[in-house]
């Protein structure tokens, strides 16, 4: 079948889907039989366009990277008028995180699962404050909820649990789970302070001009209730999961784990333990033989404690507009696949 496809968020990941899905068009007929139209996208900044058999996406993202509004296909349905009355048969929801309440985001897939179009979403709201629901509402539809790109971009973590790693029994899970922190700490080796560093994070863009959420742990902590409640089965809320982020690391505290041949991480963790799922973020030194110790700058990296194959360590980008778009593949595939 040809596929329709419907975008909410039309930013740095909304842009990197559409350019993949172009720059691959035929590729991804010839080796997967995958044929698709762009038929709607909805944007606070361009617009909301929508057109059955397909929009003209060059033109967009043309008119994206000029700054200016959409100017073909224009609509006047709302965000959730154009999710229930377009033709698409999958809704990519890129539009901006909110780990406090979920914001539109929740609406926005709850919608598109009731009205039986599958989701696939790189927003860490629904899936870290919802995902039992969405999950629900998602079968009881006959659809799916995917959220590969919700823990590290485009390095398959999810799908690592769920393929790769299928038929071990996974006891825990740590890892950098947060790029910008891991910046900063890597640098704050090289001899910057603190509120240097995050100076020149900021500058290339890697912490926001507010960049609590990434230094305070909380982006991360929204990572490890998702790794749990997903791969470990749990049932926990975001608020479970005790969480310190890197504000009060020092120089002097760098120092000191160099002498002890040791590095300062932001951990993230799951474990599970006589059946009891936990999880936590927090800043740990990790012994320099580990190879979560040599992952630097703003790389994400997890290790898999199994039963069979003891630990697996993953690593790669855990940002980007093509890394993260090439996560909203995977899952656009995996749905095509197994129609």
């Amino acid at each position: 079948m040809k596929h329709k496809i419907a975008i909410l968020g039309f930013g740095t990941v909304g842009q990197g889907i559409s350019e993949i899905l172009l720059n691959k068009k035929e590729y991804l007929k010839n080796k997967y039989d995958f044929e698709y139209d762009i038929v709607a996208v909805a944007d606070f900044v361009y617009g909301n366009v929508y057109n059955p058999y397909g929009l003209d996406i060059p033109l967009m993202l043309q008119e994206a990277k000029e700054k200016k509004k959409f100017s073909k296909d224009l609509t006047d349905w709302d965000n959730l008028e154009l999710i229930r009355n377009c033709n698409a048969d999958i809704l990519c929801e890129l539009t901006y995180t909110d780990l406090n309440t979920g914001g539109p985001a929740v609406d926005h897939v709850k919608a598109a699962l009731e009205s039986g179009k599958h989701v696939v979403t790189s927003n860490k709201g629904p899936a870290a404050l919802f995902y039992p629901e969405m999950k629900k509402i998602a079968d009881k539809n006959g659809v799916k909820f995917m959220i590969e790109g919700t823990v590290c971009a485009g390095t398959p973590v999810i799908n690592l649990a769920d393929g790769p790693l299928a038929g071990c029994e996974i006891s825990k899970i740590r890892g950098i789970l947060n790029g910008t922190t891991n910046y900063m700490l890597s640098e704050m080796e090289k001899g910057m302070d603190y509120n240097e560093v995050l100076k020149v994070a900021q500058e290339l863009g890697y912490a926001e001009a507010d960049p609590t959420g990434d230094v305070e742990g909380y982006d991360a902590r929204g990572k490890v209730t998702i790794l749990a409640n997903i791969v470990m089965g749990a049932s926990l809320k975001i608020n479970d999961v005790s969480c310190k982020g890197i504000t009060q690391i020092t120089s002097e505290d760098i120092e000191n784990a160099k002498k002890q041949n040791k590095r300062w991480k932001l951990i993230g963790s799951v474990e599970k333990k006589d059946g009891k799922v936990t999880g936590s973020v927090a800043p740990e030194m990790i012994d320099l033989s580990h190879p979560l110790a040599g992952v630097m700058g703003a790389t994400n990296a997890l290790t898999f404690t199994t039963d069979l194959l003891g630990d697996v360590t993953i690593v790669g980008p855990g940002a980007g507009k093509i890394e993260t778009g090439f996560s909203i593949l995977t899952d656009i595939l995996d749905i095509h696949r197994n129609q």
